[in-house]
């Protein structure tokens, strides 16, 4: 298993493979997975744009020591398949996790889940209410609150493809450095960063932009979600502010909290790392 401190090189070097048939297409899927030897249903993490699994290094090692643990690279992104030719949206990722898990066989999940990982965690929680145990949602996409403007900038054609070298460096600063709230960890920024940087990363980067589409959340029937839910959120993000988690805890048919994180924007996992490690951790053993 690797460390709660692991660079991306490591988090890489950890990861499985295996696939999954989305639309009739198999697709290749990396994913870290831990803590198999403590059995019960699994606690699954999923990663937003413009992540991958590795957004939960100083997370998902920790719920290990406990519990089983399962971090998938959604398809497009991360270490899986990133081919110009399959969907990428959210309805498409909900496919992915579903096969995955059938796969497997569990009967039960908890789902731990950040921005358009939350559209993805909510579709499955809404179509199969009775095998998501426990729902934790963090700035998550719901409702029509994405995608946001910026995403959207990165899938017109040509936009991202169009950046040299420094410019693409700048906006993916931009996105992970900047982003954060105080001084960025370097190692966070760099393996955000490193999938986007090899050969044909900006072109994925733009198809996983252009495959956003709100009609993926507005959808959704909300009040099917009985899992019980916490809105672990960002509370000063801009993006998916917690009038959003507000929302949400309003429209799910299970209880549901919200609890804000402050001094955390949208990358409230790196952000607030220890309280967000002690809060969830709490939250599955109850």
């Amino acid at each position: 298993m690797v460390g709660l401190d692991a660079d991306h090189e490591a988090w890489t070097a950890a990861q499985s493979a295996t696939t999954a048939v989305v639309d009739g297409r198999e697709l290749d899927v990396a994913y870290y997975e831990a803590g198999r030897e403590h059995g019960g249903p699994p606690v699954v993490f999923l990663h937003g744009i413009p992540t991958w699994s590795y957004l939960w290094r100083a997370v998902a090692p920790a719920v290990a020591e406990e519990r089983h643990v399962i971090a998938p690279d959604f398809p497009g992104y991360g270490n899986s398949q990133r081919t110009d030719d399959f969907d990428r949206s959210v309805r498409a990722q909900t496919s992915v996790l579903a096969d995955l898990l059938a796969e497997e066989g569990y009967e039960h999940v908890d789902l731990v889940a950040h921005d358009i990982g939350g559209g993805v965690a909510l579709r499955y929680a809404a179509a199969r209410p009775q095998h998501v145990r426990k729902l934790v949602l963090s700035n998550a996409a719901c409702f029509d609150s994405w995608p946001v403007e910026y995403v959207n900038s990165l899938g017109v054609p040509g936009v991202v493809e169009g950046w040299d070298d420094e410019e693409f460096d700048a906006e993916l600063d931009f996105l992970f450095a900047e982003g954060a709230y105080g001084d960025a960890d370097p190692a966070f920024v760099a393996g955000m960063k490193a999938p986007w940087e090899r050969e044909g990363g900006r072109t994925a980067l733009a198809r996983a932009a252009v495959a956003t589409n709100t009609n993926d959340t507005t959808g959704i029937d909300y009040a099917a979600i009985t899992a019980e839910t916490l809105c672990l959120w960002g509370g000063d993000d801009v993006l998916q502010p917690v009038s959003n988690a507000e929302r949400l805890a309003d429209a799910v048919a299970g209880d549901a909290t919200v609890e804000p994180l402050s001094e955390a924007y949208h990358w409230v996992i790196h952000d607030r790392t220890e309280a967000y490690r002690e809060r969830l951790a709490a939250f599955l053993a109850a």
